[in-house]
């Protein structure tokens, strides 16, 4: 059987393209430089498939930020703001992506949500009224030249009109059905393009099918594809699904003259029901999603032959293929030194996963692949009894109990008694948590992890780092804050360190957006805490200065969610395990003397079922009671705060609202505001702070600027229930621009406050 990539992850084994990019935004390299090794980053990449036998190889998959912004760009359409900034093509894309301030002008960066339920993020289309959409085909049918001249033919991947239309902002009067003719004229120019080049196959993503379609959606897309397919002329055209199930438009799918179909069988719940009800045309290739893209575990192989075979018994063309892209899994296990052999055993990471496919195809055509030493040697694998199990942890989860989810007062009591306690002003400000991650905070930790100096050593540094940060945000009055986190590396893999059960990687990076990479830990077994975790720090932090100093925590969905988490169990299993440790370093945070603890969840929605029908049955009904897990010991005075950030909570305000924290802070200022409006018709009762400005751009907002932020707020969120915070955590930005934004927030606050009390 052939084989086929959906994607292959771009930042590089040693996160090449990061640092390139990042060198190029500081201008130490040229945009020459950065293309060069763009360019060798895709060979490298291309030349691994090969050399695996993998038969369908992807191009265009990589990109110096997001596909979607990739195809905005191929689609012209850059809005008016961004191509007046008088840059280069790169310069301007990455204007797009990160904001610009300088020269040439100020623009803001493009809107930025979480990709499906996946912790990367995607770039938001901005569409408006004075745009043309004109085809610029540069990046795609270059980057198939590229490997067609390294000796590689590729399929190049297009995300398609349909998701592209669906994820995309209308900034005007014209709405998504307005620009529908313009989009479908591009898409058949497209293929008037990939004809001339002698494209074989081109891979569409539409993985926006999966979602919940209305008859609409399925009208609009049926009319998309009738009309762009009559162009496609010698093309071979893959329309590609991942992350679900197309339920909703499976007979439609089948009947539009498509080659291929590429369908998730691993998180598409319904995929196999689908084939079994309605077959598959004989006319079609199947490209069946059976090697797990989101996670690391290696593949059974008896489960997967067992599937493919009842595949193989409906559809006749059958090639094997990723469920997703490996985008979202780390690059390859070649630079894990430190893994036990007994855990890294278990593991395939994107190149593995790669022999995973060459194997399976071989074990496919044979008669007794039991016998094949490939497949002996994996099924040992699961045979094998799991490290780190532990049953005091698993009978904690046993015996929790209704009241472990609550705590003791109303919070509508809680809050009255709260702001006795603090006495705090009207529209009090706070950051989220991190301070920046200088070159010294860095050097600190490296040093510590190579041995090169002890725990006291590294500690004393960090507290004179606590030390400083303390003293700035009292120089800039903040009322509430924080202690800069310089003891962790990231939110996560800082806790996992502390939690038994995990394990962790060295060079295991996974991008999150941009030049952003994380290293998820590796859920491997039972989680509970060995000891205190953050203590110390928050208590040295709280001990300098009399105004309150949150104690910072993830929370237990978070830690899950951006974790690789165990197959053999439930989610709900480890987020109530994991919930459990938490709520042990809330209460030792309370016995220390932090009257304010936050407990951040930015990832809450990130595993929530892309079908609203599963929302309860699979995920909110132990998602919510794993935060107020961690809770429900604490007294009423004790003030809990979450964060919340880059996703869509509209639609599920009500649900966090029964979190039961007493303050909520979410991003907001990417997405226009509009989380606002739905806490106002939700009657949401926690108190808020939306965030007034973007982090994750380099530019500093104006004093004017956040002050019209607040005078919305204010319109339809009540003064009492209002904070003021930037969108999320500092650790990415530098201290300049920090010190400036944060200067000019307080600046703000403190204008608008004055307006309140002088009504």
């Amino acid at each position: 059987m052939n084989t086929a990539v959906i994607g292959f992850p771009r930042v590089g084994k040693l996160r090449e393209l990061k640092f390139a990019s990042e060198k190029f935004f500081r201008q130490e390299i040229s945009e020459e430089e950065l293309l060069a090794v763009a360019a060798e980053l895709r060979k490298e990449h291309w030349g691994f498939e090969k050399e695996a036998g993998i038969h369908y190889i992807s191009s265009n998959d990589f990109s110096f930020y997001d596909g979607m912004l990739d195809t905005a760009v191929m689609l012209g359409a850059v809005p008016q703001s961004y191509r007046g900034l008088g840059l280069s093509d790169l310069a301007t894309y990455f204007a797009m992506a990160r904001g610009y301030q300088g020269d040439h002008g100020d623009v803001k960066a493009f809107p930025m949500k979480k990709w499906f339920n996946t912790n990367y993020h995607y770039m938001v289309p901005q569409l408006f009224d004075d745009m043309k959409l004109a085809l610029s085909k540069d990046k795609l049918i270059g980057e198939y030249e590229e490997a067609k001249n390294a000796g590689i033919l590729t399929k190049p991947v297009v995300i398609g009109p349909f998701t592209f239309l669906k994820l995309a902002n209308y900034n005007g009067k014209k709405q998504l059905s307005d620009f529908v003719p313009e989009i479908r004229a591009v898409y058949e120019e497209l293929f008037g393009e990939l004809n001339k080049a002698d494209v074989e196959w081109v891979q569409i993503d539409e993985p926006y099918l999966v979602t919940d379609l209305s008859a609409e959606d399925v009208a609009l897309f049926v009319s998309l594809y009738t009309d762009i397919l009559k162009s496609k002329g010698k093309v071979k055209v893959l329309l590609q699904t991942y992350f679900g199930d197309v339920r909703d438009c499976y007979e439609e799918l089948t009947g539009l003259p498509f080659d291929g179909l590429g369908l998730d069988f691993l998180e598409g719940k319904q995929t196999l029901a689908l084939l079994e009800k309605y077959g598959f045309p004989a006319d079609k290739i199947l490209f069946a999603g059976v090697v797990n893209g989101k996670n690391i575990w290696k593949c059974d192989y008896k489960k997967t032959l067992e599937l493919l075979l009842t595949i193989k018994n409906i559809a006749k063309q059958v090639v094997i293929a990723t469920s997703c892209s490996l985008l979202h899994v780390p690059y390859t296990l070649e630079n894990e030194t430190k893994l036990e052999e007994d855990v890294k055993k278990h593991f395939a990471f994107a190149k593995e996963k790669l022999t995973e496919l060459s194997e399976l195809a071989v074990l496919t055509e044979e008669a007794e692949p039991e016998n094949s030493e490939s497949y002996k040697k994996n099924q040992a694998l699961f045979a094998d009894e799991r490290l780190y199990l532990d049953r005091g942890v698993q009978d904690a989860v046993a015996a929790l109990k209704e009241e472990d989810f609550h705590r003791e007062m109303a919070r509508s009591e809680r809050e009255k008694l709260q702001k006795e306690e603090f006495g705090l002003p009207l529209l009090p400000t706070t950051t989220i948590g991190s301070f920046p991650q200088t070159r010294e905070v860095k050097r600190n930790r490296s040093s510590y992890r190579k041995g090169e100096i002890d725990k006291a050593a590294y500690d004393k540094q960090v507290f004179a780092f606590i030390k400083d940060c303390i003293k700035l945000q009292e120089d800039l009055d903040i009322d509430v804050l924080v202690h800069g986190e310089y003891e962790r590396n990231d939110m996560v893999e800082f806790f996992g360190e502390n939690l038994a059960g995990y394990v962790f990687t060295e060079k295991a990076w996974v991008q999150s957006y941009g030049t952003r990479c994380v290293k998820p830990p590796i859920i491997f077994g039972d989680v509970k805490r060995i000891r205190p975790i953050t203590v110390s720090y928050s208590e040295y932090a709280q001990s300098l200065t009399s105004r309150p100093v949150k104690g910072m925590l993830t929370g237990p969905v978070t830690i899950l969610n951006w974790s690789f988490p165990r197959e053999d169990v439930s989610l709900k299993e480890m987020a109530y395990q994991i919930g459990i440790s938490i709520r042990d370093e809330v209460c030792d945070l309370e016995a220390a003397g932090i009257r304010v603890i936050q407990i951040d969840e930015a990832a809450l929605k990130e595993k929530l079922p892309i079908r609203r029908a599963e929302w309860y049955s699979e995920y909110l009904d132990w998602a919510i009671p794993a935060f107020r897990l961690c809770a429900g010991k604490i007294r009423p005075e004790t003030q809990i705060h979450t964060h919340m950030c880059y996703s869509e909570f509209n639609e599920i305000v009500q649900d966090i609202d029964n979190m039961d924290a007493d303050v909520i802070s979410f991003e907001a200022s990417r997405s226009n505001l509009t989380i606002i409006d739905a806490l106002n018709a939700a009657h949401f009762e926690t108190e808020v702070g939306p965030g007034v400005y973007d982090i994750h751009s380099p530019r500093v907002p104006s004093v004017d600027e956040i002050v019209d932020a607040l005078r919305k707020m204010l319109a339809k969120i009540d003064p009492d229930k209002l904070w003021v915070n930037p969108d999320c955590g500092l650790k990415t930005r530098g201290i300049p621009e920090t010190e400036a934004s944060l200067k000019n927030l307080v600046a703000a606050a403190k204008i608008v406050r004055g307006e309140l009390e002088t009504k």
